[in-house]
Parts: structure tokens; C-alpha cells; sequence
């Protein structure tokens, strides 16, 4: 055996072992919950949060995290002692800086300096390190630049996240949901509802119910600033946008290439102050905090299920709880915040409310 064939063979094994690890948090981790949201039964339509939260690391984000770091082993991209570098300030840097540590690699997220000292310190606590730019689009070519300096491995997010997860099941969140709806009085849903950030979730669910024949339609939530919505509604996928969102996780100012718009059924836009109010109110109905994405996310599910009702037509509704609000305590759930950024969330608590009442959705704030 060759000094050659002796290094393939140690470089190999550690890649085996580094499988192992992951698959065995995986293994160590129950699956996350499918919870009931408490509707009027009369409605006759039951609503779902698959609650994301439940992850080691707190997030949606977790899956994704799992998933990147699989690809890059299997492609032979991370091997030991990679430096493992991302574009991310938020919930996708926190999950990888978690498997990063579990593999003894360093991880640097790149991220805006106007990033939040409250998610560096959660980036720091996982193990990672947080390099910063002066400009949010410079996070992608700063990224490149560093893996090539450092003969690391960029994740790229934002590309791979469509790729890296098997959408025909394998325990993906979209097998994950059905299986968890199979003894429900509707099980298969009549919508799935989420949001987009690198689009992969979306794909994901949208391939499986096509492959898996599934009736189910899939709709896309889509927060202010962010061109997923114009540019799938105007099939212009060139659109970019000047601003970020102000929900964190979703919406983004261009369309990422991880976004399958063929598999969306349905887009809906969906305001800002809705968002924070819809997890205001549901802060008194579940008797926890949910982070803003939520937040998107149940101001869809409510105006499919109004729509339902409306139509007398019976059924199920699924959504996603992506991450828990206390990441948020000092932005969504904090009056000052808001009304530094000139978000009033006064018409639609009274619009939410209205609805979990009634189960009408007649003129929406701003509309």
C-alpha cells in the first residue's frame, strides 16, 4: 500500500466517522411535534404547526444544517480539518456552527457588521466564529474569497439548500408531516403553507406531493421586502430587490437559486406588522412565543382557513413553527423596536382577533 493510498484510506475513514456522528444525533433527536392550533370545531377545519423548535439548535434551520453538512461530506468537499464557511447571520449559521463543533472543524459565518450582538452570541456559543462585511451584499463573493484563502468549504446555503435534501422522503419534513397526519380526521392536508428564505423547504414539499401524488397544494409566504413574491407572480426570476426583510429566515432581495417557483401553487404577501401581530396574538393563545416567520406563515394559513369556511368545504391546514421568540425579545416583542421601525401592529391584533372569532378574513389592514 502506497503512502497515497494509506492517506485516501485515513481521509475515508474519517468521512465514514463524521457520517456516524451526524446520523447519530440525528437518531438521538425525536422527531419534532405536529401541534393543533385551537380552532372553533365548528369551522370544521383543523389547523397544524409542525413545531421546529424542538431541534438541538432551536430552528427550522437544523434540518438545513444537517442536510448541507451531509452533501459536503458525501461529495468529498469537507474532509478532516476544513474550514467551513457560510453567509449567515441568523438560524442557518447558529444549526451549522452546532454540527461544525460536533465534527472538530472551525466554522466562520460571514455576516453584515450591523449584525445583532444578540445572534453573534448565539453563532459564539455553538462554537462558531463570525467574520463581518460592511455591506450585506458582500456576504457571498466575502465568503468565496475566505474558503479559497483558507482552503475551506463554503456551504452556500442559498445554491445548495434544494439539492442537499432528498425530496422524495428519507425522512424529510414533508414525509415527516404526513406521516404524523395519518390517524388525523383529514390527513391529507388540503395546503401546506411556508415561508422562503433560501427556498429549499419549499422545493422540498412541493416536489414531494407531486411525487407522492398527494392533492395537497402548496402555498408560499412572502414578508415585505422581499421579490419571491413579484417574481414569481410576474415570472421574472432576474428580480432583485434593494432591502432586506425584517422577518428573519425568510424573504430575500433576490431570488435565491434554491427557489422552485414551478412547484408553488400559491404566493401570498404578507405585511410586516401582520406577521408581529399574528405572534403577539398567538403569545396568548398557545402560551409561548414564536419568532416572526411564524408569524408569516399563520397570516396565510388564517386567510386559507378563512376561505375554507367561507366555502363550507371541511379539511386540514399544516404550517410550520420555524424557531421559538425568545431570539426576538428585543426586536418582534418589544414596542420601542416596532415603533422604531415604523411597524404598527394596532390594526391587525384587532384583525387577528376578529378572525379567531368570526372566521372571516374581510378587508385586511392596507388592503
Amino acid at each position: 500500500m502506497t503512502a497515497l493510498d494509506r492517506c485516501c484510506d485515513t481521509t475515508r475513514e474519517w468521512v465514514n466517522d463524521a457520517l456516524r456522528v451526524i446520523q447519530a444525533d440525528a437518531n438521538r433527536s425525536a422527531d419534532t411535534h405536529l401541534l393543533p392550533f385551537p380552532l372553533p370545531s365548528e369551522w370544521k377545519v383543523r389547523l397544524y404547526l409542525k413545531d421546529e423548535s424542538t431541534h438541538p439548535t432551536g430552528s427550522l434551520k437544523h434540518r438545513l444544517a444537517r442536510s448541507l453538512f451531509l452533501y459536503a461530506l458525501c461529495n468529498g468537499w469537507i474532509v478532516e480539518g476544513t474550514p467551513v464557511i457560510e453567509a449567515s447571520s441568523g438560524s442557518t449559521a447558529v444549526s451549522e456552527a452546532y454540527f461544525a463543533r460536533m465534527l472538530g472543524l472551525p466554522f466562520i459565518a460571514v455576516m453584515p457588521r450591523t449584525t445583532s450582538p444578540e445572534k453573534v452570541r448565539l453563532i459564539e456559543h455553538q462554537g462558531g466564529r463570525c467574520h463581518f462585511t460592511d455591506s450585506p451584499g458582500e456576504i457571498y463573493a466575502e465568503s468565496h474569497r475566505l474558503a479559497e484563502e483558507l482552503g475551506g468549504h463554503f456551504l452556500d446555503q442559498f445554491t445548495n439548500a434544494e439539492r442537499a435534501t432528498d425530496w422524495r422522503g428519507n425522512n424529510n419534513i414533508a414525509e415527516s408531516i404526513f406521516e404524523q397526519m395519518a390517524l388525523e380526521p383529514h390527513p391529507e392536508p388540503a395546503w401546506v403553507v411556508v415561508g422562503a428564505g433560501t427556498g429549499g423547504t419549499s422545493a422540498t414539499i412541493g416536489r414531494y406531493l407531486r411525487y407522492q401524488r398527494h392533492r395537497t397544494r402548496l402555498a408560499v409566504v412572502d414578508p415585505e421586502n422581499s421579490v419571491f413574491f413579484d417574481a414569481w407572480r410576474d415570472t421574472r426570476p432576474d428580480l432583485t430587490g434593494t432591502c432586506g426583510s425584517r422577518i428573519e429566515g425568510i424573504g430575500r432581495p433576490r431570488v435565491e437559486p434554491s427557489f422552485q417557483g414551478q412547484v408553488v401553487d400559491r404566493m401570498v404577501k404578507v405585511p410586516d406588522a401582520a406577521s408581529v401581530a399574528v405572534i403577539r396574538v398567538v403569545e396568548q393563545v398557545l402560551g409561548r412565543r414564536v419568532g416572526g416567520s411564524t408569524g408569516t406563515n399563520l397570516w396565510g394559513a388564517f386567510e386559507i382557513v378563512a376561505e375554507m369556511v367561507a366555502a363550507g368545504r371541511e379539511g386540514s391546514v399544516v404550517t410550520l413553527l420555524c424557531d421559538g421568540g425568545e431570539r426576538y425579545s428585543h426586536t418582534y416583542y418589544d414596542d420601542g423596536w416596532l415603533a422604531a421601525n415604523g411597524i404598527d401592529i394596532e390594526p391587525y391584533l384587532a384583525f387577528v382577533r376578529d378572525f379567531l372569532r368570526t372566521g372571516q378574513w374581510l378587508n385586511p389592514p392596507g388592503t
